[in-house]
């Protein structure tokens, strides 16, 4: 399976998506809202994507980007997943139950740039106590007591 074979499968799923080509996988950009049906696809497809093997956000100042690492340990493939967040009220459905391995990396995500996860099975902070005011690698957050400001 190629990169083409991919957007091909990808364009015929998810006309509105696009593709950066240009790196070692192929980067997929999606719309948060297509985002739960596109992975039912990838897991359950012949594709098999079954391995979530990295997911995090960035923070551009302008919006947030989820970004999800797929691999398919039977065709030896990977793929990128990305998809653009409202900044003020990040949301996107959970796919814990799809990849195991997102319920962890959901949590990290939530308590460190405040992304909501919707559907997730135990969205709580994991690193910060509850208490914890902001969202540490956000690039706006302030913290008077080391005085870092970006």
């Amino acid at each position: 399976m190629t990169k083409e074979y991919f957007r091909e499968y990808f364009t015929a799923l998810l006309p509105t998506a696009s593709f950066d080509e240009s790196g070692e996988w192929l980067n997929v950009q999606i719309q948060p809202e297509e985002w739960r049906g596109f992975a039912l696809e990838l897991r359950q497809s012949e594709l098999n994507f079954n391995y979530l093997f990295c997911l995090t956000c960035i923070d551009w100042k302008t919006h947030l980007t989820m970004v999800y690492h797929l691999s398919s340990t039977v065709h030896r493939q990977t793929v990128v997943i990305k998809a653009n967040l409202n900044r003020d009220s990040p949301e996107i459905e959970t796919v814990s139950d799809i990849w195991r391995t997102a319920e962890f990396h959901e949590r990290e995500v939530y308590d460190l740039f405040g992304v909501k996860f919707l559907n997730h099975p135990d969205l709580r902070r994991l690193i910060l106590e509850d208490d914890f005011s902001g969202y540490p690698l956000r690039k706006d957050f302030e913290d008077p007591i080391n005085m870092i400001k970006l």
